[in-house]
């Protein structure tokens, strides 16, 4: 199974758009890029994706070449096909870390979600997502709040990983 990212932080991001990534999320990026070795930057796919999507969204080369799998899996000239590559490929960004651990995001993907002096990183299994801190506290954080806050007290979430493993198994 593949390295997961995990963890959330904030980083400053400067003038030119750089960005620190957290160490333990290059780890996940070296790991998920095949032609990756000692000495190379490893790459990834950063999709920012349409105006509803308020953060920019980072692939492990593996992680998109799933996507990719998933995609071209559909019927040739389908609507989900046509939309799908537009979203994950017309509106991506490949790009690599520096020799500096760092992410150069363009100017373009900074204003489309209002970055300005600092990043928030969220870890998302196989993807991690960058936010502006307040978009997320206020959008995110406020879902998640407010959905726990609609369970009783004493309410277990991984009772949710029961019922996936349940329906994964009845599949065949």
């Amino acid at each position: 199974m593949a390295q997961r990212f995990r963890g959330e932080s904030h980083h400053k991001v400067d003038t030119k758009g750089r960005v620190s990534i957290p160490a333990s999320f290059r780890r996940v990026l070296e790991s998920g890029d095949p032609e990756w070795k000692d000495g190379l930057n490893p790459n990834l796919v950063i999709v920012y994706g349409d105006h509803r999507r308020n953060y920019l969204e980072c692939y492990t080369m593996e992680a998109i070449e799933e996507v990719d799998g998933q995609i071209a899996a559909l019927p040739r000239g389908s609507m989900e096909r046509k939309m799908l590559q537009r979203l994950f490929h017309g509106q991506s960004f490949p790009t690599n870390v520096d020799d500096t651990g760092r992410l150069v995001l363009p100017a373009k993907l900074r204003a489309k979600i209002g970055l300005e002096n600092e990043a928030f990183f969220i870890a998302a299994g196989d993807t991690f997502q960058i936010w502006k801190p307040e978009t997320y506290e206020a959008e995110e954080l406020a879902k998640t709040e407010a959905w726990l806050d609609e369970l009783p007290d004493d309410f277990d979430p991984l009772i949710y990983l029961d019922k996936a493993q349940s329906s994964s198994g009845s599949e065949g």
